[in-house]
């Protein structure tokens, strides 16, 4: 049998992706089983655990997908000279959020918020998960130092804590979208500048 190449190695990781989000997306992570996620992939039980030993190795890889959404975004803000308002920040990880979700066929934030509920579920998730989140988590940071050593946020503040609640507007932006409908990238800037944050 030929090697796949690196390409079809990609879109092979890709497709069993996908079916996992089908299928996540349908009756969340707990519901879901490997043998679910290996028929609706079409390929061998053998092609899917090359690609991922277990759930808990697939639902780290669908952690890094919805956590993904947001991490361009921050990258961009911590190299922009000068770097963007706190405002724009969030607006601009929102709008990424509301773009990745219309481009597939699958919503991704409702496999993100499965991805959560396993999280604290499943103590192996919990640690895959969590080493995710603390990396977005440390990009909020580095975005806050930059505008703290350029003179835009007090000397003091704690940009450990603060970027905690940055963080945690991202899940709550996600919820509000999904389930009262009335949220945007838009409307979120225009709350946080209302709060006076800059």
């Amino acid at each position: 049998m030929p090697r796949l190449s690196d390409q079809q190695r990609e879109a092979r990781r890709e497709q069993i992706l996908t079916a996992a989000l089908h299928c996540v997306a349908r009756q969340g992570f707990h519901k879901t089983s490997m043998a679910e996620v290996i028929s609706a992939s079409g390929l061998s039980a053998g092609a899917v655990y090359g690609y991922f030993r277990g759930k808990a190795e697939l639902i780290a890889a669908l952690a890094d997908r919805s956590i993904g959404m947001v991490s361009p975004a921050l990258d961009e803000a911590i190299a922009a000279d000068p770097p963007p308002s706190i405002p724009e920040v969030l607006r601009r990880a929102a709008a990424a959020i509301e773009e990745l979700a219309a481009a597939a066929d699958v919503d991704v934030t409702r496999v993100a918020t499965a991805a959560w509920a396993e999280a604290a579920r499943d103590e192996t998730v919990r640690a895959l998960v969590a080493e995710r989140i603390t990396g977005l988590r440390e990009k909020y940071a580095e975005f806050l130092r930059r505008r703290r050593d350029l003179g835009e946020l007090e000397a003091d503040v704690d940009v450990d804590a603060a970027a905690q609640v940055m963080l945690a507007t991202m899940p709550g932006f996600i919820i509000q979208r999904l389930v009262v409908g009335d949220v945007d990238s838009e409307s979120l800037a225009r709350g946080a500048h209302g709060l006076g944050l800059r």
